[in-house]
């Protein structure tokens, strides 16, 4: 058991001139241990730490692939134990790293297990808070979701299951932070995936429209979560018209396969939930 005490020391003043300076690569013998600092900073509950200077270093060395594979083997591991760490901002700060090295098309199982137990069943939903600052459980799972649902080695009805599981998961958390778009793009990204049929595109929606119809059952007012799962329906359904940006090229828009096909499903899941005069 990894206690406080053997965790390593996050040197604020040394990622914050690596970051000034383009991120320079260290020499190779001390890449572990940087590692795994940056890997301690980005769990830290002090928002500038988290999510300053170390987490541009560390998606930089990624990219750069100055960590290399092994290393993002190490990294990713990591960061899927975290996702049972009693600290939220570690939770929702691991899917951000595993997203760059999913990402970079590295996949271990483990980690997919690790996520599909964690992102329907995580309870803090706050988008920000007012000490440790950004935590976005949904989105940045939704980002992570996204990135597995185009790795070929992963099947993509997967995790179209998965985003209906956080969906129609019991919450009080209205989204209040995009994190019904960044759901969306995830699911569209998915819905990118040329082997998924027709039915395959659709199938995922049947979960959610049997929680529609339990929620208007005797139900004075619409519960939080299915607002949340309308407004991501709706953002998938303009997505599913205009198209999303995938990874490999941020400037083309890609529209999911079977798009006419989803479309209609999506204006018939959502039309008894509308609220009439």
């Amino acid at each position: 058991m990894i206690t406080n005490d053997d965790r390593p020391t996050v040197d604020a003043d040394r990622w914050l001139h690596l970051y000034e300076n383009d991120c320079p690569a260290p020499p190779a013998a001390e890449l572990p241990a940087l590692t795994a600092e940056l890997a301690e900073a980005l769990r830290h509950p002090d928002p500038d730490i988290r999510d300053g200077a170390p987490y541009v270093v560390l998606r930089t060395w990624i990219r750069r692939d100055v960590i290399d594979r092994p290393l993002r083997a190490r990294l990713g591991s990591v960061m899927a134990a975290r996702f049972a760490d009693p600290e939220i901002q570690a939770r929702t700060f691991a899917p951000l790293v595993l997203d760059m090295i999913v990402g970079r098309g590295d996949l271990d199982p483990a980690w997919l297990d690790a996520f599909r137990r964690w992102y329907p069943a995580e309870t803090d939903l706050r988008g920000h808070d007012p000490r440790l600052g950004w935590l976005h459980a949904v989105a940045h799972g939704a980002d992570l979701l996204g990135s597995f649902g185009l790795h070929p080695d992963v099947d993509p009805t997967s995790m179209l299951d998965l985003a209906a599981d956080r969906l129609v998961a019991p919450t009080d958390q209205l989204f209040a932070q995009q994190e019904d778009d960044r759901l969306a793009q995830g699911i569209a990204r998915t819905l990118t995936r040329a082997e998924l049929s027709e039915a395959d595109a659709v199938r995922w929606l049947d979960a959610i429209e049997t929680d529609f119809a339990a929620g208007r059952r005797g139900a004075p007012t619409t519960a939080a979560h299915t607002s949340n799962a309308m407004r991501t329906l709706r953002m998938l359904y303009l997505l599913a018209d205009t198209g999303v940006r995938t990874p490999g090229d941020a400037s083309v828009l890609v529209r999911p396969h079977h798009a006419e096909a989803l479309k209609r499903r999506l204006a018939e899941v959502l039309a008894p939930v509308f609220q009439t005069a």
